[in-house]
């Protein structure tokens, strides 16, 4: 069995994957004092990176060449599949006492089925899908969900404590996955019941601000009535976390409660929402489009 050696600063860490998520913890694990070598698609993305001090490779497998840990927050399953065992993939050097700490919210059948392959090769994983958007990324206060072996937890917890507030693990392998398709079924249950509330308040004349500003008082308040409706009431249509980017997680959400015998008509009717989303070519909208559909839909959007 391998020995796992905790992972703290200056170990030398690979980061796979430098989008707006990616990007922010890899900065953040630079600022806490980790050497930070880096791959993504697009090497402009690393720029400030690279000036902090983080070194370019020219491939993931370059990038996890003798580092003590190899994180990634890929889009989808295939990219993190790809990315450690394609043919310039990590898996093929890392070395024996590594630790993969996977931050993409993918499959999480495929999730144990890559801890057993790395566990072959004398590496350990742990799928650690986060929550806590863009802002939550830059101020490394991430929730990360988190499977896998504790002792590889274990080892790998000074990393985490870089990126996250709230670290939990949820069990072996393919956990973390199944917690975070569970939050994202919640979110997004809630995103739509807020969706209902602000068509009805405009239908009876009322300002969706003011009826934010009453519910933030009462047992409505969530996250999600703090930001995502906070956007919506003030028309504020930047793009943080893309809607397509949410349809895939639900599509993960019910296929994990469909593998699982889970009654769960909840998810499924925010994934075709969602779909609908996607398929009036709207995916590359923020995630809180979702808020504004039962209002177009009534004709009050």
């Amino acid at each position: 069995m391998a020995e796992w050696g905790s992972v703290e600063a200056p170990a030398r860490v690979a980061f796979l994957g430098l989008g707006i998520m990616g990007g922010a913890m890899a900065a953040n694990l630079l600022a806490a004092g980790y050497r930070l070598t880096l791959f993504s698609r697009t090497r402009a993305k690393a720029a400030a990176l690279e000036a902090a001090g983080a070194v370019w490779c020219d491939s993931a497998a370059a990038a996890a060449r003798d580092a003590d840990a190899v994180c990634l927050c890929l889009p989808d399953t295939p990219d993190v599949e790809g990315a450690l065992f394609g043919p310039r993939g990590a898996a093929g050097t890392l070395r024996p006492g590594a630790v993969v700490v996977d931050f993409s919210t993918v499959s999480a059948a495929a999730s144990r089925g890559w801890a057993e392959r790395l566990a072959a090769r004398g590496a350990g994983f742990l799928d650690s899908p986060v929550s806590g958007g863009p802002g939550g990324a830059k101020a490394a206060t991430l929730t990360c969900f988190v499977g896998g072996e504790a002792a590889v937890f274990a080892a790998a917890l000074p990393l985490l404590r870089a990126v996250g507030r709230t670290i939990t693990h949820l069990g072996p392998a393919g956990a973390g996955q199944t917690g975070k398709s569970a939050n994202q079924i919640i979110v997004t249950a809630t995103m739509l019941a807020i969706g209902e509330g602000f068509a009805l308040a405009r239908k009876a004349g009322i300002d969706p601000k003011a009826l934010r500003e009453a519910l933030m008082g009462g047992s409505a308040r969530s996250f999600v009535l703090e930001n995502h409706a906070k956007r919506v009431a003030e028309e504020d249509r930047s793009v943080g976390f893309r809607a397509e980017l949410m349809a895939k997680d639900l599509r993960l959400a019910v296929a994990a409660a469909a593998s699982l015998g889970v009654v769960a008509p909840g998810a499924a009717a925010t994934s075709q929402w969602l779909a609908m989303l996607e398929a009036a070519g709207r995916g590359a909208e923020d995630v809180s489009a979702l808020v504004r559909l039962p209002s177009e839909w009534s004709g009050v959007g």
